[in-house]
């Protein structure tokens, strides 16, 4: 046992190493990390002990335990890179299955909604941060990292830098969101990134200096103005982005357009979009309004 409690360290530190030579970032070595943990935790002894029944067994415990599927995926795939990387276990790897998830179509809210969920936020920051959800299509991570220098005035864009995927992408500017900004930033508190260059103050601080707000805060802001607003759907932050590609796609933006203000690597991840772009689809004819129209035709000329 004593031997397995030393061994711990060595084989977290060398699964750290791996990580950071593939320059996986912060979160996903957090998150495979604790995974690992979890599957160490189930065995009850170091994983570089573990069998092939013994990823079968984790896996089924998995989903008795109630993990959801997306859970389930993501523990199993930190657990696939400790056995493959790490340990070169290529034999255990080649138990691990993900399960497909169920293909579910995007919540999205109506424009009324979203008029109804802006004029009801507290303070211009919360107005602010709500409309570049919505307006500009960003993730809540997005909003609360933007600096100064993100915003181009001239261009009329907004860089967002190494967002999902490590990627930059242009979103636009809109006139009002501009003018919103300047109002949020002379609410801001003073003093507390004065030893910030200006071009790299975030724009929606948080509680440390220099530090931006937290994505955990900016959904709770969320909630309270939904709850304010009366809207009775179960939203969340994201379902702002959903609407942001919706309304575009009923505007008549072509779809190729909305791929890159999303910034999505695929052109069928955006174009379900198209599933719930209500405008859209009430627009198509039936073909039994066809039908209607031919025996109405049909009727005419017997008149006739």
């Amino acid at each position: 046992m004593s031997t397995l409690k030393s061994a711990a360290p060595l084989l977290r530190q060398r699964m750290f190493e791996d990580m950071q030579a593939r320059n996986l970032n912060p979160h996903t070595q957090r998150s495979h990390v604790l995974s690992c943990k979890r599957f160490a935790a189930f065995l009850g002894r170091s994983p570089d002990t573990a069998t092939a029944d013994d990823v079968k067994a984790f896996q089924l415990h998995l989903i008795e335990s109630g993990a959801s599927i997306a859970n389930r995926n993501r523990i199993m795939t930190g657990v696939k890179f400790l056995l493959r990387v790490t340990l070169r276990r290529h034999d255990l790897t080649a138990e691990i299955y993900h399960l497909r998830e169920p293909q579910k179509v995007p919540l999205v809210m109506s424009q009324q909604e979203i008029e109804r969920l802006l004029a009801m936020a507290r303070s211009a920051k919360t107005r602010a941060m709500l409309s570049l959800s919505y307006g500009c299509g960003l993730r809540a991570g997005e909003v609360v990292r933007l600096k100064v220098g993100d915003i181009d005035r001239d261009q009329k864009i907004i860089r967002i830098v190494q967002a999902k995927g490590r990627k930059d992408r242009h979103v636009m500017l809109p006139p009002d969101m501009l003018d919103l900004l300047r109002q949020c930033w002379t609410e801001r508190p003073t003093g507390c990134d004065d030893d910030i260059p200006p071009a790299q103050r975030v724009l929606f601080p948080g509680r440390g200096t220099g530090k931006p707000l937290t994505t955990r805060q900016f959904s709770r802001l969320f909630h309270e103005t939904v709850t304010a607003a009366g809207i009775k759907k179960p939203v969340t932050l994201h379902t702002l982005r959903h609407s942001f590609a919706t309304h575009l796609l009923e505007a008549g933006v072509d779809i190729r357009k909305i791929q890159a203000l999303l910034g999505h690597d695929k052109l069928e991840t955006t174009a379900r979009y198209a599933s719930v772009a209500t405008g859209m689809i009430a627009e198509i004819q039936s073909p039994l309004d066809r039908l209607g129209a031919g025996r109405k035709r049909e009727a005419k000329k017997r008149t006739t």
